[in-house]
């Protein structure tokens, strides 16, 4: 007798890819800190990766906690892995914890900026603890390198028979 296909092998290829507060303002603010990409240029880059992987990417941006817990519960039933740059969230939010917590699909989350090498209070991360793996500092090339775990992780190779 076979086992039964998982919910992954049903759901379509699409992730959800969501960014946190101040992320509209990419560019301009700090980019000594946080470089000189748009969110618009980051949006680009993760459809080009998704696209290689075979995925499709739904890309958003809020200023809102609630906004960002109440998308993460369309991942359960919409979306084969999430990206989440949840921004000074991942700092404060255990809603956002609890959230990417209750999820059955990979949760990569990625940070522009190496959160270590700042302020003390950015070294406390409750979202990473919740998250399938962490990304931090490598700039945009963090959300290539995020779609590009997500695919990986739920490529038909990795999935259990």
């Amino acid at each position: 007798m076979s086992e039964p296909a998982t919910d992954t092998t049903t759901r379509p290829r699409r992730i959800l890819v969501l960014n946190g507060p101040n992320l509209d303002v990419l560019g301009r603010r700090d980019p000594a800190q946080y470089g000189t990409v748009t969110l618009a240029e980051l949006e680009a880059i993760v459809h080009t990766e998704a696209a290689v992987h075979e995925l499709e990417a739904d890309f958003r941006q809020t200023n809102r906690e609630g906004e960002l817990v109440e998308w993460l519960h369309e991942a359960l039933d919409h979306f084969v892995g999430v990206v989440i740059n949840p921004a000074a969230y991942a700092h404060t939010s255990v809603a956002l914890h609890d959230a990417v917590e209750a999820l059955d699909v990979p949760v990569v989350e990625v940070h522009l900026s190496n959160t270590w090498k700042r302020e003390p209070f950015r070294h406390v991360d409750h979202v990473a603890t919740a998250a399938t793996a962490v990304i931090v500092g490598a700039g945009a090339d963090g959300y290539r390198l995020a779609v590009a775990h997500v695919a990986s992780l739920v490529s038909t190779d990795a999935q259990p028979e």
